[in-house]
């Protein structure tokens, strides 16, 4: 019946006597190469407007629950104490581990932990709390959105000392995860601008931590720990005073050598009472040309041109920044807000992949004001083949390593990954000593002169590698592993939103978990939530993916 079925559709004309399962499978290989070749299409007339319209419904929903949601933020902090104590009053024999009900497609992590073997507990908590000018912080749930915090602070004159380049990143996610940003090199990780956590412990108890209270210890194991020691229900985070533009000047250097050694110096590794700019970044576009970008907060008396970026019908910002290799070295004003999201419309440049003409000036005054396609969506509709599929023919890493090997980490991607651009955002790594927190202590050699921090950076590898492009051998996994390795090498560690492809032990020896393990048992956390390692490794096993691809 499959068979005549198929035949009638013209399908398999050729195929008749293949078994069932080869004919499915030579459907399903046709129907990949379709989409694969045609991918910026399919992108065009279903991706972009569904995702337009799930992200409507979406925004539709919760503005219907917050209005209909009377309740304070005590009131519902106290709902999530009440439900995991709940959880406590089961027999040990029905207790599975705890996680939040969110689902996985609403974070922007790449993997998809399993949340169906948890017990589920729902934290409903979208709303900024307080603003403290006086003290410069503010208070906020855990699920207010970068996109919304920014548009509460920047009209006050203000800003997140980290702020994430994508709107849909939530702050109680990067709090527990990770944050950097091109005011890093500043301020450091986005853990430095944390001042304290309100967290619900396996208990159902309510504390509130800080650097200096009875929860000191917990408060530098909770950076990294992505939800398995508490649930966090409030933090307060540094906000700096913000001017209403960034004065960015363009510097394109020709020359390996020359624009890691000028990064270096701008980042004020080598002299650190040199006045640095307030973002400092760059992107590489080959082994051999890069473009640094050194900007300074400023208002409309630089009499320096206004460009509004992110403008619908304005080129995607890495391919602006790219013309300066050709126009040589320049200046713009360009509005904070901009700024800060200015990778958003085209998610880095991963976007490039799926639409390949979203760049051309036609597309973009006719569709731009689509963009992005939401992540939430994109995640929402992964099958397990597409899931799969990502592994094999794509990267998307985020890896912080000591800047002063930067040279080093743009032989080492070439070599793997063969591709570009390349991100690089200079980064504080601070040393507060033993059992500190999960991210590995610098180095003496490195610290900066007469400082408590070393300069690292971001190394930002997104996209699809060279090898798959000319579909050469390629074996992702061997890729990763090697470049996990060398991050190992040199004292580097992987964000851990992305896939990682590391043995358990081997992330023990990139990973500092003395105190996390310490805090897991203090608080009754070993019991009650995942392991970090259990949280955070991809539901793939990657170590027997890495099938060599023609």
């Amino acid at each position: 019946m499959v068979k005549a079925a198929l035949l009638e559709v013209g399908i398999i004309s050729t195929a008749v006597c293949l078994p069932v399962t080869s004919v499915m499978a030579s459907v399903k290989n046709w129907i990949f190469s379709v989409l694969e070749k045609h991918r910026g299409l399919v992108v065009l007339l279903f991706c972009l407007p569904a995702s337009f319209l799930f992200d409507l419904l979406l925004r539709i929903h919760c503005y219907i629950v917050r209005l209909c949601d009377c309740r304070t933020h005590l009131d519902k902090v106290k709902e999530v104490q009440s439900a995991v104590r709940r959880w406590n009053d089961l027999p040990l024999s029905e207790r599975k581990l705890l996680c939040t009900a969110r689902p996985n497609w609403l974070s922007l992590s790449t993997t998809f932990f399993q949340k169906d073997q948890c017990h589920k507990i729902a934290i409903p908590l979208y709303n900024i709390l307080s603003l403290d000018e006086a003290n410069l912080s503010v208070k906020v749930e855990p699920l207010v959105k970068v996109g919304d915090i920014t548009k509460y602070l920047l009209p006050k004159g203000y800003a997140l000392a980290v702020h994430l380049e994508i709107a849909e990143a939530t702050l109680g996610g990067l709090a527990m995860g990770v944050g950097m940003t091109t005011h890093s090199h500043k301020v450091g990780l986005f853990q430095e601008t944390i001042l304290s956590f309100d967290i619900v412990l396996s208990d159902g108890s309510l504390v509130h931590v800080t650097k200096d209270n009875q929860f000191s210890d917990l408060f530098k194991a909770l950076p990294w720990s992505h939800g398995t020691l508490g649930f966090v229900v409030a933090l307060e985070l540094k906000i700096i005073p913000a001017e209403p533009f960034v004065h960015m000047h363009y510097i394109p250097v020709i020359g390996k050598k020359r624009y890691c050694s000028l990064l270096y110096e701008l980042s004020g590794a080598s002299d650190t009472k040199k006045n640095t700019p307030d973002f400092l970044e760059a992107t590489i576009y080959s082994k051999h040309e890069a473009v640094i970008l050194a900007g300074w907060f400023s208002d409309i008396s630089d009499n320096v041109e206004v460009n509004q970026i992110n403008r619908w019908y304005k080129p995607w910002f890495y391919k602006h920044v790219e013309t300066f290799l050709k126009k040589g070295k320049s200046e713009e004003l360009i509005p904070l807000e901009d700024y800060l999201l200015r990778h958003n419309r085209s998610i880095f440049w991963v976007l490039e992949s799926m639409l390949p003409f979203g760049n051309l000036t036609i597309f973009r005054y006719l569709f731009g004001w689509l963009l992005p396609p939401k992540i939430a969506f994109l995640k929402y509709t992964t099958t397990p083949g597409i899931r799969k599929l990502t592994f094999t023919k794509q990267v998307f890493q985020d890896i912080v390593l000591p800047l002063a090997t930067l040279e080093q980490q743009v032989d080492r991607s070439e070599e793997l990954f063969d591709l570009y651009p390349l991100l690089v955002y200079p980064c504080r790594v601070y040393d507060w000593g033993p059992r500190s927190g999960q991210v590995p202590t610098p180095s003496p050699d490195m610290l900066c002169p007469g400082t408590n921090y070393a300069m690292y950076n971001d190394l930002g590898i997104y996209g699809v590698p060279g090898h798959v492009k000319r579909k050469s051998k390629y074996n992702p996994t061997e890729a990763m592993r090697k470049m996990e390795s060398f991050t190992r090498s040199v004292g580097g560690f992987s964000f851990l939103y992305a896939d990682i492809f590391m043995t358990k032990e081997e992330f023990e020896q990139m990973f500092d978990l003395q105190l996390y393990e310490q805090m897991r048992k203090k608080y009754s956390a070993d019991h009650a939530f995942p392991h970090l390692y259990d949280k955070i490794k991809p539901e793939i096993d990657v170590l027997s993916i890495g099938t060599v691809i023609d």
